[in-house]
């Protein structure tokens, strides 16, 4: 009799583990539609070669830090133009903060001999060109056979929202794209919206605001695929309808009814 009651018992705890094995399995179901990143979409064609991207090139703005190096034949005829006496500027944050050139408020930058000049709203190019310019017309002739590199000094932006890490990171690249700034701030969470990433970019004429979808592999043809410097990124939350409110209702539920399962079979193997 005593082992009959204890095959019952059993019985009924194997049936407490199937249901809760079923419920879990219920509930954790998720969509792929809403996780996996550059889907094809329905009726969507994708050349097997992904096309050229245009995006505009990035323009100087207030509090941006420029990496400058002024190379010649003879090291000596440009040493005056270096901001430091090291051969080589230390290519860390810190190094570039108090090493580089930092744009004012008045759009200008301040550099050894040349004085200030204005670059707001200037490429890299641009100010590359500029600054080869005034050298070559007031210092040197062209045998001097000049090198100038003009650099942002990082590449910085924000992330914020459904993120593992928020913040601010600094990059040492030219160019970044979307994904590689999600990936690098630890992945977008699991109540992350995919389908609605916002981008936040100052502009010399203001603030414009993008949405992406980063399930859509379109977004790789898109303009807004590649980042711009100080670019803010905002995942937001999914919304919640009636069924998900369901689901993490049912989930609470059965880590209940697991909890009280386990409790009951340690009480059980312990009375036997």
């Amino acid at each position: 009799m005593k082992s009959y009651i204890c095959k019952k018992n059993k019985m009924k705890i194997t049936l407490s583990y199937w249901c809760i094995g079923f419920f879990i399995l219920l509930t954790s179901c998720v969509s792929n539609q809403d996780t996996i990143y550059l889907q094809k979409k329905e009726g969507q064609e994708v050349s097997p070669s992904i096309s050229a991207i245009y995006s505009k090139p990035y323009r100087l703005q207030a509090h941006d830090v420029l990496s400058i190096t002024i190379k010649a034949i003879d090291p000596k005829l440009v040493a005056i133009f270096s901001p430091s006496n090291q051969a080589e500027i230390e290519k860390t944050e810190a190094g570039l903060y108090f090493d580089g050139f930092k744009v004012d408020d008045h759009g200008h930058i301040r550099m050894p001999v040349l004085g200030e000049i204005n670059v707001i709203g200037l490429t890299v190019e641009e100010v590359r060109d500029k600054i080869e310019k005034e050298l070559l017309t007031n210092y040197f002739k062209k045998e001097a056979n000049l090198f100038v590199t003009v650099k942002m000094a990082g590449f910085k932006y924000t992330t914020t929202g459904e993120v593992e890490i928020k913040g601010t990171k600094v990059l040492y690249q030219d160019r970044v794209t979307i994904l590689e700034a999600i990936a690098n701030c630890g992945d977008i969470t699991a109540d992350g919206n995919k389908k609605d990433v916002m981008i936040i970019r100052q502009l010399p004429t203001g603030t414009e605001m993008y949405s992406v979808d980063l399930t859509d592999i379109g977004i790789m043809n898109s303009p807004h695929y590649y980042l711009q410097p100080n670019d803010f990124i905002y995942v937001k939350p999914l919304k919640k309808n009636n069924w998900e409110n369901f689901k993490t209702g049912i989930q609470g539920f059965t880590s209940l009814v697991s909890l009280l399962t386990l409790s009951t079979t340690l009480y059980l193997l312990f009375k036997n």
